[in-house]
């Protein structure tokens, strides 16, 4: 259920300045959003994966303050993201 190491270094290629820049705050949202969309994925599978839900809605909720913060530090920047991501808002 975990994204894949390549997936993962896709996307901190794509989103942070570097292929090391894991840290920032794009390159954090957007593998939440990855492990978000694959979670949400497995439960309309297994309804009933209690465990797996609320692992989801701490992603969720991490993602969110993660938004938050680069909509107040970087309008602009959490514009793009929001809609290259297809998060709603």
């Amino acid at each position: 259920m975990a994204i894949t190491k390549e997936k993962k270094a896709e996307l901190v290629k794509k989103f942070g300045k570097d292929e090391k820049d894991s840290g920032n705050s794009k390159v954090q949202i957007a593998i939440l959003t990855e492990e978000i969309n694959e979670l949400t994925e497995h439960l309309k599978v297994h309804i009933h994966d209690y465990h797996s839900k609320r692992g989801l809605q701490k992603k969720v909720g991490k993602r969110r303050s993660l938004l938050d913060y680069l909509k107040e530090n970087d309008v602009v920047g959490y514009r793009e993201l929001i809609k290259e991501l297809n998060i709603r808002k």
